[in-house]
């Protein structure tokens, strides 16, 4: 393995790609310290160190997250890219909604230009939308978090602050999403996904520090420090449960006859066709945690004498730590596992295209028949990946609840973050090892190829 990373630096190609890759991903945190104007950024850290402490209790945190902690300072990069994922999964399901998209899509490249342009722009909204929410909160402080009443964020609020703010963010999320589409089409790696990825990853050596400064040995907290050791073995376990949930896939076996065409014969092959596990990656967890962090942050800008004191006395029974936020947690990803997965996967479309080409699987008829048994398998094996995925997704937060741990130590236990760290890193070396097979180069494995995701 690492004479596979000395083998990089000896392809030419290869070594600009990683290292525009890298410049760029520095790009990216270095905006992620320039600081948006009329904030008191002290107060600003205080008010989400008390947000992330209730076990990230807020739609705040989850943003902070794929932010790399930047929304925790209200800097340039502080919406992060969510916004331009947000357009992206909206625009993927009006394609289903509305056949006239969905034909756009089938066009080729210039389909998915269009549909790209009509992602950017549905971005810029949800990114000013998101802003202004933003400001807004920021000037009314009390209202995120009762026990920072008093404290000011925003020294000089008003219509000037909420506007200035919507342009830096916006400006700030658009950057993000050029340096994303830039680091794909001559770095290496999806550029979306690794600039998440280094987000979340920054934020680890704020969570080894704040488990040390708890479980280190002759702490003040009086904490063993047994539970440093606990902590990096269940990371290590849910690691290997991730790679393991993200690589697996059901092989279908499937027989193409053989075919004349012209003078050309084509003989008969024998191959598969990969049906992944966790086929809906890791939305159903974003889609999950959105919907139910809404209420909870909702609930905490009604008071409690007001008319809708009801909606807050609901929105506390769904915070997280909650039985039912829990129980409807689990719910709502199997949920939008099958959901995604049956938007996405279409085996009256697999059917009919292996028919065309004259393929089929054995002992099943071409048409309906292999459409039936396609969506079958794949109800079964969705099942299994989602029950797995929602483990994962609400394994931090017990840990959390149950050891009584920061949320920001127990969120690299599991959840999205880690999900989307390990697949990210699997695709992204999957991609750098077939460029070095191609060069006749050994990969990261030297026995054996690192499987690929689809």
């Amino acid at each position: 393995m690492l004479s596979a990373f000395s083998n990089i630096l000896k392809i030419p190609e290869l070594r600009t790609r990683v290292l525009l890759t890298l410049g760029l991903l520095a790009i990216c945190r270095l905006g992620a310290h320039i600081p948006t104007p009329g904030i008191d950024g002290a107060a600003l850290a205080e008010l989400m160190k008390r947000i992330e402490a209730n076990q990230g209790g807020s739609i705040f945190s989850l943003v902070s997250m794929f932010s790399g902690g930047a929304l925790a300072q209200c800097t340039l990069f502080a919406l992060g890219i969510m916004p331009y994922i947000s357009a992206s999964i909206i625009m993927q399901l009006l394609q289903i909604v509305f056949p006239r998209l969905e034909k756009i899509a089938r066009e080729g490249e210039s389909g998915r230009k269009k549909i790209n342009q009509y992602t950017r722009y549905f971005t810029v909204f949800l990114a000013m939308f998101q802003a202004f929410f933003i400001a807004a909160a920021l000037e009314n402080p009390e209202r995120i978090a009762r026990v920072f009443e008093g404290m000011v964020i925003v020294p000089h609020p008003g219509i000037l602050f909420k506007i200035s703010s919507v342009i830096t963010l916006t400006c700030g999320t658009l950057v993000l999403m050029w340096l994303g589409e830039q680091i794909s089409l001559k770095g290496i790696g999806n550029g979306i996904s690794m600039i998440i990825t280094v987000g979340i990853i920054s934020r680890f050596p704020s969570a080894v520090g704040l488990a040390w400064q708890l479980y280190a040995p002759g702490n003040a907290q009086g904490k063993s420090p047994m539970i440093l050791l606990v902590l990096f073995a269940l990371m290590v376990a849910v690691v290997v449960g991730i790679i393991m949930l993200t690589q697996a896939q059901r092989k279908i076996p499937i027989q193409r006859a053989q075919q004349i065409r012209g003078r050309r014969v084509y003989q008969a092959q024998n191959t598969y066709m990969p049906l992944r596990v966790n086929y809906a990656g890791v939305i159903p967890i974003i889609f999950a945690s959105s919907l139910l962090l809404f209420p909870a942050t909702v609930g905490t800008m009604i008071s409690d004498d007001s008319v809708f004191s009801f909606l807050k006395a609901l929105s506390n029974m769904l915070a997280p730590g909650e039985m039912l936020y829990e129980c409807l947690y689990v719910v709502l990803i199997i949920f939008f596992c099958y959901f995604w997965t049956a938007t996405q996967f279409n085996p009256i479309q697999i059917a009919d295209d292996m028919k065309r080409g004259g393929a089929f699987v054995p002992g099943i008829r071409p048409g309906k028949n292999t459409a039936e048994y396609f969506e079958s398998i794949m109800t079964r094996i969705t099942f299994a990946g989602a029950i797995f995925l929602a483990v994962i997704a609400i394994f931090p937060a017990l840990i959390s609840t149950k050891l009584k741990i920061p949320y920001l130590v127990t969120q690299f236990l599991g959840g999205t973050g880690l999900l989307i760290i390990v697949g990210v890193m699997l695709d992204t070396m999957r991609q750098v090892e077939s460029h070095l097979i191609m060069r006749h180069y050994d990969g990261f494995m030297s026995k054996t190829r690192l499987k690929g995701r689809f």
